[in-house]
C-alpha cells in the first residue's frame, strides 16, 4: 500500500517511543523504572474530576461544542491571561484545542506556506521541526549551546533570518533543559521580531513551573507591540496534571486565531466535551493543587540535581523550571566505551533498567532528558541504577 512522503519523512516522537519500550518490557515482567515522559505522577485534583462527571451526568458533556470550544472555558482563559499575564485580550482571540500539542500543530498549519521558514531554537522540544515539516515548512535550528544556558541571541537568530523567516518559537521554561530566559534576553529578541515582522511562538506550557526563586516572564507581557507580535500556547496538562484530558489553548491575533478554528472545525470538530468542563474548573476553580505540585517538583530537583552531577562524567546545568534534567554524557560514555549516545541510552534500559530519552530527537546527541515528574523512591532507586550501570561499564574496560 502507498505511503505519503510526509509520511514517510516523519520522525517518530522519541519520547513516546522511549516510554513505550519501558512499558513493553514492564509487560515483560522486567523491573524498568522510567523517567521519559513529561508527564506529573500526581492524580488530576479532584475538583478536576468531579466537574467533568457532573457534565457528564448532567447531559452537557453528550454533544458537539464550538469548534473554538465552549465558550465558559475561552473567556476563562481570557481572564486566566488578564490574572497571569496581565493582559487583555478578547474571546474571539482564544481557542481551545485537543492539547498544546495539537494548538502548535493546528498553528503551524494556519501559518505556513511552502518552503516557509521557522526558527528552532536546540535543544527543542521533540514535535517542533516535525510540525512544521508536516505544514511544508522548513525548521531552521540555531544552537543555543552549554555555554549560554541553551539559549539563543539576537545575533544568533539575526544570521539565519531570510525573507523565507515566518516565526521563530520561544520555549520558556525549556523542554528538555528547564532553562529559563530573562525579561532582557526576551525584551531583544521580542523587538528583534516586531522590527523584523516574525511572529512570536510562545510556548509557555511550563511556566507555572519555576523553582528556586527564579522568575518567569512571559514575551508576551513585555510591551504592546511584542504582544500583537505574539500567539500564546499553553494549557492545563502540566499546572493541573491533567496530561490525559487533552485540553489546551492558543491566545493572539483574531485573524489567526480564526483560522486555526478553521482548521480544527475540518480535523478535530471540538475538544472532547467533557475535558473542557474540566479545564473550566481546573482554571476558575480552588488552586491550592498547583502549589502542592510545584513545591514538590522543587524539592525532587534540589534532590536529584547533586546526585545526577556526581555520575562520572556527567556535566549538567540546573533547571529553573519544567520538570526535566538535560546532562551532558559525552564523557560518560566515553568512560564506558559508548560513542553513540542512543546506544548508550538502550544498553542503560536494557541492562540498567532505567528508561531516559536521548537527546539525539532534541537536536542534542552528547545529552539525555531526565523527567523528574516521578516519584521520589522512583527517582533516588533509578539514579542509584545509572550510577551502578556506570561503574559497571567502567570496571569492565
Amino acid at each position: 500500500m502507498k505511503l505519503s512522503q510526509r509520511a514517510q519523512k516523519l520522525e517518530p516522537s522519541v519520547t513516546l517511543a522511549a516510554a513505550a519500550k519501558a512499558k513493553a518490557l514492564k509487560a515483560q515482567g522486567v523491573d524498568v523504572l522510567s523517567l521519559t515522559v513529561g508527564e506529573p505522577d500526581f492524580i488530576t485534583p479532584k475538583n478536576i474530576e468531579e466537574a467533568a462527571i457532573a457534565a457528564i451526568t448532567s447531559g452537557k458533556a453528550s454533544f458537539y461544542t464550538q469548534s473554538a470550544g465552549i465558550p465558559e472555558l475561552r473567556q476563562a482563559v481570557v481572564d486566566y491571561m488578564k490574572n497571569y499575564y496581565g493582559l487583555d485580550y478578547k474571546v474571539e482571540e482564544t481557542i481551545i484545542t485537543d492539547g498544546a500539542k495539537y494548538a502548535l500543530y493546528n498553528l503551524f498549519q494556519a501559518i505556513l506556506d511552502k518552503d516557509d521558514e521557522v526558527i528552532i531554537p536546540v535543544p527543542y522540544w521533540v514535535s517542533y521541526g516535525e510540525q512544521v515539516k508536516l505544514a511544508e515548512g522548513i525548521p531552521v535550528y540555531v544552537n543555543g549551546g552549554f555555554e549560554n544556558d541553551f539559549k539563543v541571541t539576537v545575533a544568533q537568530l539575526e544570521k539565519v533570518r531570510t525573507d523565507k523567516t515566518v516565526a521563530i518559537i520561544i520555549n520558556s521554561p525549556s523542554n528538555p533543559t528547564g532553562m529559563i530566559y530573562t525579561k532582557e534576553e526576551l525584551t531583544a529578541i521580542g523587538n528583534w521580531a516586531v522590527e523584523n515582522d516574525i511572529l512570536i511562538i510562545a510556548d509557555d506550557i511550563y511556566g507555572r513551573l519555576v523553582y528556586d526563586d527564579n522568575k518567569f516572564t512571559p514575551i508576551a507581557t513585555i510591551s504592546d507591540a511584542i504582544a500583537k507580535q505574539t500567539i500564546v500556547i499553553n494549557g492545563v496538562s502540566k499546572t493541573y496534571s491533567m496530561t490525559g484530558w487533552r485540553i489546551g489553548f492558543a491566545v493572539g491575533d483574531a485573524k489567526i486565531i480564526k483560522a486555526m478554528t478553521t482548521i480544527a472545525s475540518q480535523s478535530t470538530s471540538n475538544p472532547t466535551a467533557a475535558s473542557q468542563y474540566a479545564a473550566l474548573e481546573a482554571l476558575t476553580g480552588d488552586q491550592s493543587s498547583v502549589e502542592k505540585m510545584r513545591v514538590a517538583f522543587e524539592e525532587r530537583l534540589n534532590k536529584l540535581y547533586p546526585l545526577i552531577a556526581a555520575i562520572p562524567g556527567v556535566e549538567v546545568k540546573k533547571p529553573q523550571g519544567a520538570f526535566y534534567l538535560f546532562p551532558n554524557v559525552k564523557k560518560t560514555m566515553a568512560m564506558c566505551g559508548y560513542d553513540d549516545v542512543n546506544v548508550f541510552v538502550e544498553d542503560l534500559l536494557e541492562e540498567g533498567h532505567v528508561a531516559l530519552v536521548t537527546g539525539a530527537g532534541f537536536g542534542a546527541p552528547e545529552n539525555v532528558r531526565i523527567s523528574y515528574a516521578a516519584s521520589w523512591d522512583v527517582l533516588e532507586e533509578a539514579v542509584r541504577r545509572m550510577h551502578k550501570f556506570v561503574e559497571n561499564k567502567r570496571n569492565k574496560d
